[in-house]
């Protein structure tokens, strides 16, 4: 009689800035979020579930694709600013036509004695587990400013390039700060955003065994009626959504 044993969990590839650029020694990368007519050329290794383990700062000017940040899904919008934090899963849909900018950094340049203020920045710490940040005309002009000079210094070979850089992304982290603070500063302190990132992180560690809301619900000491009711709330899909979604991923 044949034993039925339970799936190994896949591994998860990680990828380094030095895979994205070549350059083993690099602490910053900037490029184009786009390429020739305005379509990103895609690595088919991204359109995998795969985790990057330097920070990640993207300004989307236009573009309406779909992707995935730690199994929750996001449609990519013109005008948004979306960062990511190291060792998050990733997964895109597909690489359609896009057009922004983007900025790769390492933690060790936190690390540096210098930047040493920034790792308590709301940006970095990301204490509402957030990815996207909604952009008005005037964060859209000083953003695209600020990652334009990035781009132009970090294809130049001039004096002091990597000092230039280094400043540029201090402001850009400073600046995302204030905007992320007045997004998510009164919703990631309530009882109840935390609750659905707590049930995220659940689904993320027991899909494979656990496919039963109540099963959930009992681990966070609440009743399903009421975990339901929250979960919904919160994410205006009901909590077995959030299951089959993982699932599906």
């Amino acid at each position: 009689m044949p034993v039925l044993t339970a799936p190994e969990k896949p591994i998860i590839p990680t990828y380094t800035l030095a895979q994205n650029n070549g350059d083993s020694n690099a602490m910053i990368y900037v490029r184009n979020a786009g390429g020739e007519c305005g379509e990103y050329k895609l690595d088919p290794a991204f359109l995998q579930p795969h985790r990057k383990d330097y920070y990640l700062f993207v300004l989307i000017k236009s573009g309406a694709n779909r992707h995935w940040i730690d199994f929750m899904p996001y449609t990519v919008k013109a005008d948004t600013f979306y960062f990511t934090v190291p060792q998050q899963v990733h997964l895109k849909e597909h690489a359609g036509p896009t057009n922004g900018l983007m900025v790769s950094f390492t933690d060790e340049f936190l690390q540096l004695e210098d930047n040493h203020m920034l790792r308590a920045l709301p940006i970095i710490q990301n204490p509402a587990a957030a990815h996207e940040i909604q952009l008005k005309p005037e964060d859209v002009a000083f953003i695209n400013d600020t990652m334009s000079k990035m781009l132009a210094e970090f294809n130049t070979d001039s004096t002091w390039r990597n000092q230039m850089l280094a400043s540029w992304l201090r402001v850009l982290v400073i600046y995302m700060s204030r905007l992320y603070t007045e997004q998510y500063n009164e919703t990631c302190i309530t009882l109840n955003y935390c609750l659905l990132k707590s049930y995220q992180a659940l689904i993320g560690e027991h899909y494979q065994t656990l496919h039963d809301v109540a099963a959930y619900a009992e681990k966070l000491n609440l009743t399903p009626g009421h975990f339901s009711e929250v979960i919904k709330q919160q994410s205006g899909k009901t909590a077995i959504t959030h299951i089959h979604e993982r699932l599906i991923v």
